[in-house]
C-alpha cells in the first residue's frame, strides 16, 4: 500500500486511447499499490476502477478486461510486505512459486506483497481487493504464511466483509481519523474472521466487529428496500441476513432505537429529500407519502411534523422560497 497518499483515486481508462491504456494503469497501480498490470495478447483492455485509500487499509473495486496482475522481482524489492486479500474476482489462476493455482468464481484468496507471484484473469471481472498491513493481520491470524497458500471458499465474513466495505465507501460520517481507524480495525477483524483464525481470538474479533458489520449491512438492506419501494419486514430482512429477527432489534437497541423507529425515520427523511427536491416540484404530498412507503396520509403528516416541526407543505414552500 502506499504511504502517506490517502484518499479516493478514480482509475478509470474510458477517456485514455487504447494505445495507452496500460502504461496508463500500470503507472497508477505501481505508484499506489505496487502492482504490475499487463494486457493479454490480442484482447482490448479497459478498466473502471475506484482505489481508496486509509491508514491501514486500501481498497480497489470496479471492472477490468482480462489481464495478468502481480509483483515482478523488481517490485518486492521495495520490501513492501503487505498481504492482499482478493474479496471477489472473476475466474482466474494463481502463479506462484512454480504453481498454478485455479481461483473459481465466488473464491477467495489472501496473497503476499513478498511474494513474487501473479493472477491471470482470462474473462472480464468484477473485482474487489484489499490491501493491508502485515503486523495487524499477523496478531489475529498468526502464522499468516499458511494462511495464504490456498483459496477462502465463500463464507459469512466475507459476505460481511463484502458488505461493510460497500458501505463504509460511501459513508459519509466517516470524517475523523477516530472514526477511520475504527472503521479499518473492523476490516482487520473481519479479514481474520474469514480467513480462518484461533477460536479465542476468532471471540474477540467477532464481539468486536461482527455486530457493527451486521448492523451496517441490515442499514443498507433498508436502504436498497426503501430504494426499490419494496415493503421491509424485519422477519424477512433478517432472514436474508442470516440471522434471527430478535437479533436484528437487539442490535438496533444496542443504539438506543429500535428497527421500526429507524426505518420511520429513513422513510422521513426519504419524504423530506423529495419535497426539497428541485427536479421534483409538483409531487403531490400524498404521493411523496405513497413513494416514502407510507398508506396513510394523516400518519405520514403527523409523524414527519413530530421529525421536522413542520408539516410537509412548509418544508416544501422554504425550498421553493430558499431557491
Amino acid at each position: 500500500m502506499a504511504r502517506n497518499r490517502f484518499g479516493t483515486f478514480p482509475l478509470s481508462t474510458r477517456d485514455v486511447p487504447e494505445a495507452d491504456r496500460i502504461r496508463f494503469l500500470r503507472d497508477e497501480l505501481g505508484h499506489l499499490m505496487r502492482l504490475d498490470v499487463e494486457a493479454l495478447p490480442g484482447v482490448p483492455f479497459h478498466a473502471d476502477l475506484t482505489l481508496r485509500i486509509l491508514p491501514g487499509l486500501g481498497v480497489i473495486s470496479g471492472r477490468h478486461a482480462p489481464c495478468r496482475v502481480g509483483r515482478s522481482r523488481a517490485l518486492i524489492a521495495d520490501g513492501n510486505d503487505d498481504l492482499v486479500l482478493l474479496v471477489r474476482t472473476g475466474a482466474g489462476i494463481l502463479l506462484r512459486r512454480n504453481e498454478e493455482i485455479p481461483i473459481g468464481p465466488g473464491e477467495s484468496i489472501l496473497l503476499s506483497n513478498a511474494d513474487v507471484g501473479a493472477c491471470l484473469f482470462s474473462t472480464e471481472a468484477s473485482v474487489l481487493a484489499l490491501s493491508v498491513p502485515r503486523a495487524p493481520l499477523k496478531l489475529l491470524l498468526g502464522d499468516i504464511d499458511a494462511s495464504h497458500r490456498k483459496p477462502v471458499p465463500r463464507n459469512d465474513a466475507l459476505r460481511l466483509l463484502e458488505s461493510y466495505l460497500s458501505v463504509m465507501g460511501g459513508d459519509q460520517a466517516l470524517t475523523s481519523p477516530e472514526l477511520h481507524r475504527m472503521a479499518v480495525a473492523h476490516v482487520h477483524d473481519l479479514i481474520a474472521l474469514a480467513i480462518g483464525t484461533r477460536r479465542d481470538i476468532a471471540d474477540q474479533a467477532g464481539q468486536r466487529s461482527l455486530p457493527v458489520a451486521r448492523l451496517r449491512s441490515i442499514k443498507a438492506d433498508i436502504a436498497n428496500c426503501l430504494h426499490r419501494g419494496c415493503a421491509i419486514s424485519v422477519g424477512e430482512l433478517a432472514a436474508r441476513q442470516r440471522v434471527t429477527p430478535r437479533y436484528v432489534q437487539m442490535l438496533f437497541e444496542g443504539e438506543g432505537t429500535t428497527f421500526t423507529q429507524f426505518v420511520l425515520a429513513e422513510r422521513l427523511a426519504r419524504a423530506h429529500r423529495m419535497l426539497t427536491n428541485p427536479n421534483v416540484p409538483d409531487r403531490g404530498i400524498a404521493a411523496v407519502a405513497f413513494d416514502a412507503g407510507f398508506g396513510d396520509l394523516s400518519y405520514f403528516i403527523r409523524s414527519f411534523r413530530r421529525a421536522y416541526g413542520a408539516r410537509p407543505s412548509d418544508i416544501r414552500c422554504r425550498a421553493a422560497a430558499a431557491r
